[in-house]
């Protein structure tokens, strides 16, 4: 069996990408925001209890290094996982494409298939000649709405 985009995009996210997807989350939020900032100006205030300046700069440059760090590894894991579901949308794009070229063509072919019906009725006479042409016309006009819409359909996934 073929594993597909899809299939690894549906699986079950074990624990630790849970924990990681949900952190990268809160991390653009205006609470995060709020934490870090008293989280600085909290390691400044180190400074009132004792501690030396170059102590203070040495932990506030550790911290936001470590933090650009993983900054870095939760920005990397997002831009996988986005382009694991471009890809998956692609593929169904791709696969929706066929169906509506094979649908397109199915389509053509009954309309074919009515035109040699109706010619081969033509020399027919009376009230069924003509209750069968427009039943003719009437799916003839039918499927070349669906033509119609599919070509659409069709525009619209090219266009994606």
């Amino acid at each position: 069996m073929v594993k597909t985009v899809s299939d690894e995009l549906n699986r079950e996210l074990n624990k630790v990408e849970r924990f990681c997807f949900k952190l990268t989350g809160w991390i653009g939020t205006p609470l995060s925001v709020i934490i870090h900032t008293i989280l600085f100006i909290g390691i400044f205030v180190l400074q009132y209890f004792g501690f030396d300046t170059r102590t203070v700069l040495l932990i506030l440059t550790t911290l936001i290094s470590i933090e650009a760090i993983y900054l870095s590894i939760f920005i990397q894991m997002t831009v996988n996982r986005s382009v694991k579901r471009i890809e998956a949308v692609k593929e169904d794009v791709e696969d929706i494409q066929e169906d509506v070229e094979d649908l397109e063509t199915d389509v053509e072919e009954m309309t074919e298939d009515i035109d040699v019906i109706q010619t081969e009725h033509v020399e027919e006479d009376g009230e069924d000649h003509k209750k069968t042409k427009n039943t003719f016309a009437q799916i003839e006009s039918q499927l070349q709405k669906i033509i119609t819409e599919l070509e659409s359909l069709k525009k619209k996934n090219n266009s994606v």
